[in-house]
């Protein structure tokens, strides 16, 4: 452990520590960033299961994926001085995480970690006990846990939402949080393996917004070690205004895992129009992925299309360049050279050459809004109501105009209102959007109890139910009077628990979802810990329990505060 005068004189210098020796001459990238700073989390050899900014479900990935041989257990170490800033318990995420702040103004952080080392752990505990729940959030003073280069903070584990064994890591600026490719301070993965190249895609806009009516094609991609060529080799006709698209993926030479690709230029006759680079973004952003790819294609048929232009209404650090957002207007009849010019973060690189013409669409058009439709800005606010029925969609929460849809559908068995379709699922939405239904005067006095399903977040105000929903769909109230559900896994009432190590329940809820869940033995507050994969709610005994009878109770509430109760003797 870093003694604290040493820790403040290390921030005192911080500027010594940024130097960086050799910046990296083949990839795309805004600065350079300190070499030879940084030691790797795992005395293993480095191998990723998954990369940075990698594609995946409604977000890029946030750091690089460690393999630990499919194993929990191996140590976790500091990857510079620094102290232990943050100590962080998810249901999901990260599950257990820890965070260090660095003197040279970066931060990494830690996650899906089996346990901590005692003294973090203790701290944990100790705020567990004063905040009395399981998962928390907490912030650290830079004299508390000071540590240095090198030392065990963790031991790696399957914690949170992973799938399986591995350290996730990130290095992020500690001014703003934006997380940033770890590769880029030299902390490289084995890499010979160009990207590859599957498919190319065309988009014609036609100065319409981008939706799943926006017309396309998809050509097959073949060749291999860093040349490509279309499959069946022609001149694509584009129309006069269009975008394109790209899938691709990236391997390296440590594992077979299919990563993200770190970079993609594309060039009509000689210009690059449009360059993506997965060089670092904010956290507020990552869901701009949505407005990355073809989302309609990805959401009907899984397949994960990059698009090479970008929506007006999509804002996230990774287009350092592009020239009209990457859309191409022909205004002649010649046949133009596009180049695609896709690497990975080593700098391998893959080619492709196709060549395009406006074709017999060559006419421009006025967007125009669909008959029977509502035109949404995506710079603007955007406000719909219908009877019993209003949304308010912020500026920033689209990523493109949108033409939208609404139906008003029959009553569900057991709701307390109409059904209301919102547009389809082929939209995303950056954020949330607010939602308002006022319910059927049968709902009487449970309005307190009142959700709209497919939004969150419900209360009861001025007469109407108002939530936040997360994406377009179908919405209607509901009303959540059902308690949690508890089932004891391995304890009975008068039972002997002398030779079991933990007290485990199953728990869960029918419609708001579960809030909060508090233990005690002998009216004292225990840690219940729920385990996001199993779904299992644990208790595992420590020395405080002494031999002889003892009483649990365990409380379960969810977001409407129904609440279940278990409560049993038994021995130890």
């Amino acid at each position: 452990m870093l003694k604290k005068p040493v820790v403040a004189l290390l921030f005192a210098l911080a500027s010594l520590s940024t130097v960086n020796t050799k910046a990296q001459t083949t990839t795309i990238q805004s600065k350079t960033y300190p070499q030879n700073i940084f030691r790797y989390p795992l005395d293993l050899p480095p191998s990723t299961a998954g990369g940075f900014g990698e594609l995946r479900g409604n977000h890029f990935h946030s750091g690089l994926d460690f393999r630990t041989n499919q194993r929990e257990g191996y140590p976790v170490h500091a990857v510079y001085d620094g102290y232990i800033s943050r100590l962080r318990v998810q249901f999901g995420g990260f599950g257990n995480a820890l965070y260090i702040t660095h003197p040279n103004g970066y931060t990494s952080v830690y996650g899906h970690l089996q346990r901590f080392s005692p003294e973090i752990l203790q701290v944990l505990r100790d705020q567990q006990r004063i905040q009395q729940k399981d998962l928390v959030d907490v912030s650290l003073d830079p004299m508390q846990l000071p540590v240095y280069k090198g030392q065990i903070v963790a031991w790696s584990g399957n914690t949170g939402g992973s799938a399986g064994p591995h350290l996730h890591f990130e290095l992020r600026d500690s001014e703003n949080e934006q997380t940033i490719n770890a590769q880029l301070f030299g902390l490289t993965i084995p890499d010979r393996v160009p990207p590859t190249i599957s498919a190319v895609a065309v988009y014609k806009l036609n100065g319409n917004p981008f939706s799943e009516k926006t017309g396309h094609s998809f050509y097959p991609v073949a060749g291999a070690n860093g040349h490509y060529h279309l499959v069946n080799p022609q001149i694509l006709e584009i129309g006069n205004d269009a975008g394109l698209g790209i899938a691709c993926v990236d391997q390296n030479s440590a594992s077979a895992n299919r990563n993200g690709a770190y970079s993609i230029e594309v060039k009509l006759d000689g210009t690059t129009i449009y360059t993506m680079a997965m060089e670092r973004f904010a956290f507020d952003q990552t869901h701009a992925i949505n407005a990355y790819i073809d989302y309609p294609t990805a959401q009907t048929t899984g397949r994960m299309i990059q698009k090479c232009f970008i929506l007006p209404g999509s804002k996230i650090t990774i287009y350092p360049q592009s020239i009209n957002r990457g859309i191409i207007k022909l205004t002649d009849d010649a046949v133009h050279d596009v180049e695609y010019v896709v690497k990975d973060v080593a700098g391998n690189t893959s080619t492709l050459a196709v060549k395009v013409k406006a074709g017999p669409e060559s006419k421009s058009v006025v967007a125009q809004p669909t008959p029977g439709t509502t035109r949404f800005h995506y710079d603007q606010i955007n406000v719909f109501t219908n009877d019993n029925l209003k949304i308010s969609i912020a500026p920033g929460n689209l990523y493109d105009d949108l033409d939208f849809t609404f139906a008003k559908l029959p009553k569900h068995i057991g709701a307390y209102s109409a059904t209301y379709r919102l547009h389809n699922r082929l939209t995303p939405i950056h954020d949330q959007f607010d939602v308002w239904i006022k319910p059927d005067s049968t709902i009487g006095k449970l309005v307190d109890k009142a959700v709209i399903v497919g939004a969150e977040d419900a209360i009861y105000e001025d007469g109407y139910v108002k939530a936040h929903a997360k994406g377009f769909g179908d919405v209607y109230v509901r009303v959540d009077t059902e308690a949690p559900f508890i089932h004891p896994l391995n304890i009975i009432n008068g039972g002997s628990m002398a030779r079991k190590p933990k007290i485990s329940f199953k728990i869960g809820d029918n419609l708001s979802g579960i809030k909060s869940y508090i233990g005690k033995i002998d009216g004292q507050w225990v840690l219940m810990e729920w385990d996001f994969k199993t779904k299992i709610l644990n208790y595992t005994f420590d020395t405080s329990i002494t031999p002889g009878k003892h009483k649990l109770e365990l409380t379960v509430t969810d977001n409407k505060d129904n609440a279940a109760t278990y409560i049993a003797d038994f021995y130890r």
